[in-house]
């Protein structure tokens, strides 16, 4: 083999073999590069907190839970089990949890839609938190971290309004449950009236947007609780203000929500308490229209009203409730009341909660 050729084969070696070296090191100071980067754990659920706010907080209203955190919760729901859901509230699950302390509680994690300012959760949980009457559920305390928000309720016994009109309780949750009494459903109604009156009159009224039968809870006496205030708002002194920005469920909504009113005020609840007590009477869901005796779709409302004009009323109440347990003028006057709180013509015609109380507490004198 000549020198010339040889000097080629050496030359070509030469650049693959630096080529490759050259190569190498750039792999490496690449890479090495890499990894001195501090990458967040989650990027895609990362969440701007103002630096004076702490990242992770946690706040006690009720001497019985002293100390708690996020992780003491997770334990408690078992990591938030779907075993231990019992209900779906507004903007969340509700689930039972048994704390370190043996306490039973309810505890709802909100959905990421639920999230707000931080600050302004702070201070609706701080005056939810303040709230004491014997037909509200109590608000424990609550968990927010910049990914997160839990709150911790008493736990109420036997479970929502709605799962005994209706029994749409869980498997795992399910009890006999006998129809409730005509005394019962006037008890019940009263300690909602009761509940929601209360808070229409603080010095600042809170409007709770969504009343509705899952939203009452029953106590082992059957005593009423009105629950999750997922929705509820401070009304301020402004109407703009945008705490009162109208919410709720189908089929409990007064009609001037859906005829352009963008702001939310207590004869909202007023409405909507009348179309649950059209529910507890008749046993008829209110989000779900039936037929009529023509065999036209119709809603419990409307109904009601077409049937008291006709003073059939003994002929719309629940089939459940014993007929002899009855007394017709307290019938009667239980829808007249109901109908007034859900006036469609002007809001302003329906009563207050300060009359609906006064009304529903006559109807016991009735024979």
């Amino acid at each position: 083999m000549d020198s010339a050729f040889q000097g080629v084969i050496a030359a070509t070696l030469s650049f693959i073999i630096v080529t490759l070296l050259f190569a190498i090191l750039i792999f490496v100071c690449k890479k090495s590069k890499t990894n001195n980067i501090t990458r967040p754990r989650n990027p895609t659920r990362t969440r701007t907190v103002p630096s004076s706010v702490s990242l992770t907080e946690t706040a006690s209203f009720d001497p019985s839970l002293p100390s708690f955190s996020l992780s003491d919760l997770v334990k408690a729901t078992q990591n938030f089990s779907p075993d231990l859901i019992i209900g779906d509230g507004s903007f969340g699950l509700v689930y039972k949890a048994n704390l370190w302390n043996s306490n039973i509680v309810a505890v709802k994690k909100l959905s990421a839609d639920a999230f707000q300012g931080f600050r302004e959760f702070r201070a609706e949980m701080e005056t939810l938190g303040k709230i004491q009457h014997p037909n509200i559920v109590k608000m424990l305390g609550y968990c927010a971290t910049n990914l997160d928000r839990i709150l911790i309720y008493e736990f109420i016994e036997k479970g929502s309004l709605d799962q005994w009109l209706c029994d749409t309780s869980p498997d795992s949750m399910s009890e006999t449950k006998l129809p409730l009494s005509w005394e019962t459903r006037l008890s019940i109604i009263g300690d909602v009236a009761r509940g929601l009156c209360f808070m229409h009159n603080l010095e600042t009224p809170i409007i709770h947007r969504d009343i509705k039968a899952s939203n009452v809870l029953l106590d082992s006496k059957f005593g009423a609780h009105i629950a999750d205030f997922g929705l509820a708002r401070r009304m301020e002194s402004t109407d703009s203000h945008v705490s009162t920005q109208v919410a709720g469920t189908m089929g409990y909504m007064p009609p001037e929500y859906f005829h352009g009113s963008t702001i939310a005020t207590p004869m909202g609840d007023v409405y909507s308490f009348g179309v649950l007590m059209l529910e507890i009477a008749t046993g008829r869901r209110p989000n779900w229209p039936f037929k009529d005796d023509g065999g036209k779709d119709i809603r419990i409302v409307e109904w009601c009203k077409k049937m008291v004009q006709q003073n059939s009323e003994m002929k719309i109440i629940d089939s459940a409730i014993l007929k002899e347990d009855l007394k017709e003028k307290q019938v009667v006057e239980f829808f007249r009341i109901a109908l007034l709180c859900v006036e469609e013509s002007a809001p302003k015609h329906r009563p207050s909660m300060i009359e609906v109380v006064e009304l529903l507490d006559g109807i016991s004198r009735l024979e």
